[in-house]
């Protein structure tokens, strides 16, 4: 791979970017790590043989947004892959007493800035010479099945999937690809309370399965790696004895 690819991680501190930033950096990518704060984000960087390069931002703020692309084009001239990982939950609550402000938050980070960072990737992408580049999505399974309670949090990831679909066919005359990634227990913060039990559908609590994140941060890798004539438009990794198949 040539160390002169760039990407961009989104929500690049913990969890699942993280795991996608050091996997694209042990792939031979510049990685751009970014998040809203820079201390999680330095100490990605500090693992990463100087391929990590720290920019803090805030994806659901269109300013931040542009000012961040602004940086990446300044420095580095062009942008090979954006990671849209940064994405946020919100309190268990039936739909009908999600508070309007919880609501918007989720929306806000999940969708609206998925959106942003989207524009901003495909104007750049775009412009520069040769043009071209791959956008991916971290979805959920929960794009495809929903989790009780979660309603906030599912219809974003549902509407990442359309988004999604919409920028594969839309690039498809630029030469820039998109697929997304759904996962689906990876052993992150988010998913702490699935080993000590979670609530399922049929209205039972039950411990769930966990995965390493670093496989999907290698998946997210292999995806980056495809020239830009392959495309993986979806992607599911989930721990094996998840209850997604059948869920609900």
């Amino acid at each position: 791979m040539n160390a002169t690819r760039i990407a961009l991680v989104t929500g690049a501190g913990t969890g699942i970017g993280k795991a996608a930033a050091l996997a694209l950096g042990e792939a031979g990518f510049t990685v751009v790590l970014t998040g809203r704060r820079a201390e999680p984000l330095e100490a990605v960087a500090a693992a990463m043989d100087g391929k990590g390069h720290v920019v803090t931002s805030d994806v659901a703020d269109a300013a931040s947004v542009a000012a961040l692309f602004e940086g990446v084009a300044a420095r580095f001239g062009r942008l090979d892959v954006l990671f849209n990982n940064a994405g946020g939950w919100s309190p268990a609550t039936p739909i009908e007493d999600i508070p309007l402000e919880d609501w918007q938050r989720v929306v806000n980070v999940n969708l609206t800035g998925v959106f942003l960072c989207t524009q901003a990737a495909i104007r750049l992408m775009k412009a520069q010479d040769p043009k071209g580049g791959r956008i991916i999505n971290n979805g959920s399974i929960s794009a495809h099945a929903p989790r009780p309670l979660t309603g906030s949090y599912t219809a974003t990831k549902h509407a990442v999937s359309g988004l999604t679909k919409q920028v594969a066919l839309e690039g498809r005359a630029h030469n820039i690809a998109c697929g997304q990634i759904d996962i689906g227990n990876a052993d992150t913060d988010m998913a702490a309370k699935m080993k000590t039990g979670i609530l399922q559908a049929n209205g039972q609590i039950m411990v769930e399965p966990t995965f390493d994140p670093a496989h999907a941060g290698r998946a997210v890798a292999y995806m980056a790696s495809l020239p830009l004539d392959a495309n993986v438009l979806t992607m599911t990794i989930m721990a094996t004895a998840a209850p997604f198949v059948g869920r609900g």
